[in-house]
Formats: C-alpha cells, sequence, structure tokens
C-alpha cells in the first residue's frame, strides 16, 4: 500500500538542506528512488521512496519550495530526516531541475502550476539563461 508523507519543513546546515517529515512513521524500510515526479493539482512535488513492493511518496508542497531553489543552489543532494532516521535524497538535483525546466511554460501541468513553478524557480531558470 503506498503511502504519502509530507515534508513540513527543513532548514539549510551549511551548504545541505535538511527536509524533516513531522508525525509518525511506521514503515521506514525504504530507500531513495531517485525520481522526483509532479502533482500538481495538490501543487506539489513528490519523491519517490522504493519501500520494497510499491513506492511511498515523499510529498513537496509549496510552502517547501524555497527550501528546494536552495538545494538546487547547493553542490549537495538534500537529506530527508524523520524520527530517529535520515537519507540521502539520491539523484534529487538532476530529476528536479529537469522537471522545473520541462515545466517552464507548459500548461500541460496546469497553468497554475506552471505559473507557480516559474515564479518559485525564477532565480534557477534565469541562472540557466545567463550561463
Amino acid at each position: 500500500m503506498r503511502k504519502t508523507y509530507i515534508v513540513e519543513n527543513g532548514s539549510q546546515q551549511e551548504k545541505q538542506v535538511h527536509l524533516q517529515i513531522c508525525g509518525e512513521i511506521s514503515d521506514c524500510e525504504w530507500r531513495a528512488a531517485g525520481q522526483v515526479i509532479t502533482d500538481s493539482d495538490a501543487m506539489a512535488f513528490i519523491y519517490l521512496m522504493d519501500a520494497g513492493e510499491d513506492y511511498h511518496y515523499i510529498k513537496f508542497p509549496q510552502a517547501i519550495w524555497p527550501l528546494l531553489v536552495k538545494t538546487l543552489q547547493s553542490d549537495l543532494e538534500p537529506i530527508l530526516t524523520w524520527g530517529n532516521g535520515k537519507t540521502e535524497l539520491v539523484n534529487f538535483q538532476d530529476e528536479l531541475n529537469a522537471l522545473i525546466f520541462n515545466i517552464e511554460g507548459n500548461h500541460n501541468y496546469g497553468e497554475d502550476f506552471s505559473t507557480a513553478v516559474e515564479e518559485a524557480f525564477a532565480e534557477i531558470l534565469n541562472e540557466s539563461r545567463e550561463d
């Protein structure tokens, strides 16, 4: 059964962003799957965690996006923390970066979502144009 966990807060420690799931986590036998998808209806990005027979979703709502911008500006993958556990979200930067450039100007994700992504990640999108 697929479970969804919501990242509710985080912080930048040195150059690395730490993202925290709050609440009780019942099954922590998972590993980072290295894939980011969208939930445009919920205005969120989702990182997949491999739980063996299925995937669990780590949801990044719009309120967390400023930390995702900081993640893309750093040289390090973010760390996901919960209770006493933590794991590096492998391939997060590459996946998220590819998604935001695909979403830019692409209303197939929904106009509200693509506009919100363009505004939240404007600094990342503009940095690319300057290179």
